[in-house]
């Protein structure tokens, strides 16, 4: 039986293969993996809001809540357990616009608002998006194969598909 580490909402970890990473529960919020292709190591954070700057409190701030300090945060991790930076691979999934709104009130776009952010904050430490299953109006469960690096994405209707 393959070791399954659990992320849980606004949370990180990181992991080495063999052994895969999950997370569930993803509406609006985005499953963020990173994976070094040589080394067979892995990173999962699980964001719920685009923006560190909408907390009241950044002295207890939780890091792995928000896209703009998740992804960095989950970057110096997976550097600490080996990877290297030009190995380095993304993968997001999530994002959903889990309920329909009659406003063009950009703070109820919460899952697309996510997904931006998620991407901004790779493109600023220079990690290749290189795969996506975000949007959409449906839940999903992610789980990373560190042997394969194959991102396996779980939804209601859909059944799974990989990425």
């Amino acid at each position: 039986m393959m070791n399954v580490v659990k992320v849980r909402m606004a949370d990180l970890n990181t992991i080495g293969a063999p052994a895969r990473i999950r997370t569930t529960g993803l509406g609006s919020c985005v499953g963020i993996v990173l994976f070094d292709v040589k080394q067979k190591v892995g990173g999962m954070a699980h964001i719920m809001l685009p923006s560190s700057e909408i907390a009241k409190d950044n002295q207890f701030l939780n890091r792995a809540k928000y896209a703009d300090t998740a992804v960095p945060l989950l970057f110096e991790k997976m550097l600490s357990i080996g990877a290297s930076k030009e190995n380095i691979v993304a993968k997001l999934a999530g994002g959903s616009q889990m309920f329909q709104f009659n406003t063009s009130n950009d703070m109820l776009r919460i899952g697309p608002r996510n997904v931006e952010a998620s991407k901004l904050a790779l493109s600023n430490i220079g990690i290749p998006l290189i795969a996506e299953d975000t949007g959409g109006n449906i839940g999903r469960t992610i789980e990373l194969d560190t042997q394969t690096g194959i991102l396996h994405i779980k939804t209601a209707n859909l059944g799974v598909k990989e990425i």
